[in-house]
């Protein structure tokens, strides 16, 4: 399978951002290939074409699959499992921050309320560092209630929303240099 130069660009970028978010570097090759496909590929087609093992490539698609970015296919005629990948890139970035945000973000609040229970009740814990901790908390269950109020919307009124983000922060006015609202 010859990709051209520039879906390779794509696809090695693709993988370079997956790598610096934390997601495997094949993995991230993998969708991104799966993404510009325009037709279901095999798993022999995908090692060929990103010249990897076949076994890294199941692997891989293991892991789409388990977030929901690609699904199985069957075409008729080939006994062999083919892969598509979501073509919608907001429900693509949609399945991604929601992912994101189960596996990592709500364990971490899970341990950020631990630890203001068990902080009020350290004596070995200065107050000041107690605090900062609650901070944080305080700035990720802001955005993470902020996204489940705003994850059912529609794509459409998400970008309207994100098209209004330069409005609303001339509308908010300048900076007022870190002040609690």
């Amino acid at each position: 399978m010859a990709l051209s130069p520039t879906a390779q660009k794509f696809i090695l970028h693709w993988g370079e951002m997956g790598a610096r978010w934390g997601v495997n570097r094949t993995v991230a090759q993998i969708h991104a290939l799966l993404f510009l496909a325009n037709a279901p590929l095999p798993a022999e087609d995908i090692a060929e074409a990103l010249t990897v093992a076949r076994s890294n490539v199941s692997n891989s698609l293991k892991e789409l699959q388990s977030w929901g970015l690609i699904r199985v296919t069957h075409l008729m005629g080939d006994r062999r499992d083919h892969f598509v990948a979501l073509q919608d890139v907001w429900e693509i970035s949609r399945i991604i921050v929601e992912e994101r945000k189960r596996r990592e973000i709500d364990p971490t609040l899970t341990l950020l309320r631990e630890c203001a229970i068990d902080g009020g009740q350290d004596a070995a814990l200065e107050p000041a560092s107690l605090a900062r901790m609650n901070d944080v908390l305080a700035l990720l269950e802001l955005l993470s209630s902020t996204y489940d109020d705003y994850k059912h919307m529609s794509p459409v009124a998400v970008k309207n929303l994100l098209k209004m983000g330069g409005k609303v922060a001339r509308f908010l006015g300048p900076d007022d240099g870190g002040a609690d609202a």
